[in-house]
């Protein structure tokens, strides 16, 4: 079971959220607030939860100083921010004072579901929305004259693997797209990053675009 906190000043939002929630069977909502101040109050009173939801803008104590707070006070319960604010700042902010996932309001029901299982494993998780916006800014946009193909021999199935990591799929999505196991997507991700001699997947995507290995 996750225990969550749902913590939104506007009340029909929050009503609305735990309809949603409510309907996991993983899930159980263990407090609500309506502003920082409340969520605090909760944890203070040992409230047993995994998983704090509440959204930047909020009375009294903001989202982002809520995460640092909850962070530095609490660090086993795992933040995620689900909010209004596109900007990459307040992002990049947030999970440099240790929120687990940022997601944004226009999000759909099953990619929050999902978010908050990776948050309460303590996984961090970015919504695809921004995580393929900044995939474009950052790989695509930026891009260099492409270089020569490297003389790396990858099967079949490590390209498909790899056309669905650059397309923002999880292990758990390709799994499902290639009738096989997660684990077998892991380790076909592992291989690919020992091919190409990089670091992670974020590396490993710029190598293969720069050296157009996947279109």
């Amino acid at each position: 079971m996750i225990n969550i906190i749902l913590a939104e000043d506007h009340h029909i939002v929050r009503l609305g959220l735990r309809h949603i929630l409510m309907q996991e069977p993983e899930f159980q909502i263990v407090g609500e607030a309506s502003n920082g101040q409340q969520v605090i109050d909760l944890l203070e009173s040992n409230v047993n939860a995994d998983v704090l939801l509440t959204d930047i803008s909020m009375p009294q104590i903001s989202g982002l100083e809520l995460a640092d707070i909850v962070n530095t006070r609490f660090p086993q319960i795992n933040t995620l921010l689900l909010t209004m604010q596109e900007e990459e700042e307040y992002m990049f902010k947030a999970f440099r004072l240790g929120v687990k996932s940022y997601m944004l309001k226009s999000t759909d029901a099953d990619e929050l579901i999902f978010a908050i299982k990776q948050v309460a494993r303590k996984r961090r998780y970015l919504c695809s929305s921004v995580a393929d916006r900044l995939i474009k800014r950052l790989v695509l946009d930026n891009m260099p004259v492409s270089l020569p193909s490297p003389n790396i021999d990858f099967s079949v199935r490590e390209i498909e693997v790899l056309q669905l990591i650059a397309e923002g799929y999880t292990n758990e999505e390709i799994a499902e797209k290639l009738f096989t196991s997660r684990r077998t997507v892991e380790g076909y991700r592992q291989s690919l990053i020992n091919k190409t001699g990089t670091r992670n997947t974020a590396t490993l995507i710029r190598f293969v675009m720069r050296h157009r290995i996947i279109e």
